[in-house]
């Protein structure tokens, strides 16, 4: 998928997350969650711009998945635990790893869906995983993907905050 696409599988991935945290009261972590997950979405591509690593390569995998969520729980866990100790830090560190599962993960599972795929597992295993839905350049799937998102977000922000109240 390109950008849009991969903005919307972001939101709609997120959404229950959001929704969750709105309904318990932390709508400011659910925006802050839902900002670093859009913002970072298309992380996994830089792999266009790294010479000598192929397009959805290493780091279109759940190892890229695991190290990135590895990197958000240890800067959740170093910011809670000296801002107000080891509770803090452990919740924060579980909310920083769930937020880098939920942004790699959308972008896996958006390219899932184009005939090109990805190989979540390799080395260890060189299976392709694809839905062949549609392709990565469709504007229009791109864009309906985008829309979808925004509509389970909104929809997922408002009620978690009816909830709540």
């Amino acid at each position: 998928m390109h950008r849009p696409g991969h903005y919307g599988a972001s939101l709609a991935v997120y959404s229950p997350v959001g929704f969750v945290l709105t309904a318990f009261g932390a709508s400011e972590f659910a925006i802050l969650g839902g900002a670093v997950v859009v913002g970072g979405s298309m992380l996994p591509d830089l792999d266009q711009r790294v010479p000598f690593i192929q397009h959805r390569g290493p780091t279109h995998t759940i190892w890229f998945m695991l190290l990135v969520a590895s990197v958000f729980a240890v800067a959740g866990l170093v910011v809670g635990v000296r801002s107000n100790g080891l509770m803090t830090g452990a919740l924060l560190a579980s909310f920083g790893a769930l937020i880098g599962l939920t942004m790699i993960g959308a972008h896996l599972l958006a390219d899932a869906l184009t005939p090109m795929g990805i190989q979540p597992f390799k080395p260890l295993n060189n299976e392709k995983y694809t839905l062949d839905i549609v392709k990565a350049a469709n504007p229009i799937a791109n864009y309906a993907l985008f829309v979808a998102g925004g509509v389970l977000a909104g929809v997922a922000f408002i009620s978690g905050t009816v909830l709540a109240t």
